[in-house]
């Protein structure tokens, strides 16, 4: 059976420099009306990037959350513009790494209750390190962790950045296989 739902009308109540909000009327796929809010977003990009035997992390505060948060490398992307360029323009920007080439590990919907965000998860393959050049609202720490901190940091919970987690998830998964 088929659950599509059917926009019926789209009604944007912000827009924003980051974000859109929009409360749509919509149609179930029995056919009764129903209300979405949805946040349109142009979605993101962020890299995962070891080297010999380190991770890299940035810290930053995140004031969403009033904390600081241990995160990849990471950064929306520009309308229009391709996730890989946007990953390396990220990783370079904020840690300071040119990478010699990235493979795609997973294209992540975070939230797909509410936001069409999708964050596009690489890792880098090979770089080497230059200046950083962060945006000028940017502050963070560039911090290399060896895996095995890294590893206990996942298990007690210190790293709750999503799309972190899912790339180091990833990262030790394919270690094990291989």
């Amino acid at each position: 059976m088929d659950y599509i739902e059917q926009t019926v009308k789209k009604n944007y109540i912000y827009e924003g420099k980051i974000l859109k909000l929009r409360r749509d009327d919509a149609q179930l796929p029995d056919g009764r009306p129903c209300v979405r809010e949805i946040i349109e977003h142009s979605g993101g990009a962020c890299v995962l990037y070891v080297k010999e035997n380190k991770v890299l992390l940035v810290r930053q505060y995140r004031y969403a959350y009033g904390e600081s948060l241990y995160e990849l490398p990471a950064g929306k992307l520009e309308a229009g513009e391709d996730p890989k360029y946007a990953a390396l323009r990220e990783l370079r920007e904020e840690a300071g790494v040119l990478a010699d080439d990235l493979k795609l590990l997973y294209i992540m919907y975070p939230t797909p209750g509410y936001t069409n965000e999708k964050i596009y998860i690489y890792q880098a393959l090979g770089g080497r390190e230059t200046a950083s050049a962060p945006d000028e609202d940017e502050f963070l720490d560039v911090e290399y962790l060896p895996l095995d901190r890294v590893k206990e940091m996942l298990k007690n919970g210190e790293i709750r950045d999503g799309k972190t987690i899912v790339a180091l998830q990833a990262y030790l998964l394919n270690e094990k296989e291989s």
